[in-house]
């Protein structure tokens, strides 16, 4: 049986994993972020709509019964609303049981459209957008080349959700090392609770060979990577400050050394409890093991 011919390297939200994924645009427009590796093999560009158009057609043919499409690669939302609008419809119209399309999102994508055509693609069925928010301490986001500031990705996140999006924000522990990890921590914190997703994520940085190094972009000499116990502490911090209702948690993704998953402010007491016995116990089954974590 003929596959989906991919431009590797692939990457998708560990939530996606059922998902159909489709890739529309290859690469990130960015392709800046200190921490980032996922990219920098290829030249972002959109797909020509030729292209994208057979591929669906043929994976409805495939897999009629798809209920879930992922858009890759990092930037979907990066072409023009109207081709997003297009696709979306294209989709909905071959794959009859199709329930939710998402994709990632870069804050200058967001930033950049109206709310008018932001609501179009949303009225055209994409309906949750993972979006890199990473910290919310500004000193950080500087040093990483994230390129905007935390008050710059509230707003955009904030234009998401007035749209009609569902938002699932990820924030990275360790990214400040040990000497910021608290600041980073409650700054982060804060920018969860302004934006209040629907999801909030946290992965843990897991440094692979770069040009230039990630320790060469942060600039701080004293800057090293946070040992489990810091790591867990983080969190720790991370999950005491936030205060917003109704954000589901997860720390579901390989990098992080302990899985969390609950509704704040429901199971916040139960989630700090979870790490308090991993931080308690080395040897905890609940920790995971180094050579079991990865990107």
């Amino acid at each position: 049986m003929r596959m989906i011919d991919y431009d590797l390297p692939l990457y998708r939200p560990p939530s996606e994993a059922r998902s159909l994924i489709l890739q529309v645009t290859l690469g990130c427009s960015h392709n800046q972020c200190a921490f980032c590796v996922s990219y920098q093999t290829k030249k972002f560009r959109i797909r020509k709509r030729k292209d994208v158009f057979d591929e669906i057609d043929w994976a409805a043919g495939e897999f009629p019964n798809t209920r879930r499409i992922f858009l890759a690669d990092g930037d979907a939302m990066a072409m023009k609303p109207e081709r997003m609008v297009e696709i979306l419809q294209r989709l909905y119209s071959k794959f009859p049981r199709l329930e939710r399309v998402t994709s990632y999102a870069g804050p200058g994508n967001l930033l950049t459209r109206s709310a008018k055509r932001l609501a179009a693609v949303r009225e055209a069925g994409l309906t949750m957008l993972y979006f890199g928010l990473e910290s919310g301490d500004d000193d950080v986001l500087r040093r990483i080349g994230k390129g905007f500031s935390c008050d710059e990705m509230v707003s955009a996140c904030k234009k998401a959700r007035d749209a009609g999006f569902d938002l699932s924000v990820t924030v990275i522990l360790g990214l400040a090392g040990p000497n910021g990890s608290h600041g980073h921590a409650q700054a982060t914190a804060r920018a969860l609770d302004r934006i209040r997703p629907k999801y909030a994520s946290a992965l843990t940085l897991m440094l692979e060979p770069r040009t230039p190094s990630y320790e060469e972009c942060y600039g701080d000499p004293d800057w090293r990577p946070l040992s489990p116990e810091e790591s867990l502490a983080e969190c720790r911090v991370l999950l005491e400050n936030m205060n917003s209702e109704g954000i589901t948690f997860r720390s579901n993704h390989a990098s992080n050394y302990v899985g969390l998953k609950g509704e704040l402010q429901r199971d916040k007491k139960r989630l700090l409890e979870t790490i308090d016995l991993a931080l308690s116990d080395p040897s905890s089954p609940i920790r995971r093991p180094e050579w079991m974590r990865g990107l």
